[in-house]
């Protein structure tokens, strides 16, 4: 499953969420509920802009098995939030 950070102007984070590459967060309820993150001071209805990174790039190995590893879901959102 891709990864994508989305960053809330309105208290100036970014978290980093694992979700389908149709599903789309509008708001910073919707990202805080899929990072199981608390919303802080913000409001739910604040909106959230995805931020544009460029993803995870895997080498070829011809021993490999052709399977990515698997990722741990990760949570950089800065002090104050309440996920870490």
């Amino acid at each position: 499953m891709p990864h994508y950070e989305y960053h809330c102007p309105e208290n100036g984070q970014t978290l980093e969420v694992y979700h389908g590459m149709s599903e789309r967060l509008q708001t910073w309820g919707e990202l805080c509920s899929k990072a199981e993150c608390d919303l802080g001071a913000t409001s739910a209805t604040s909106p959230v802009e995805r931020v544009i990174s460029g993803g995870l790039a895997m080498p070829s190995s011809k021993s490999g098995s052709g399977t990515p590893p698997s990722l741990p879901m990760a949570k950089s959102c800065g002090a104050g939030c309440g996920c870490h």
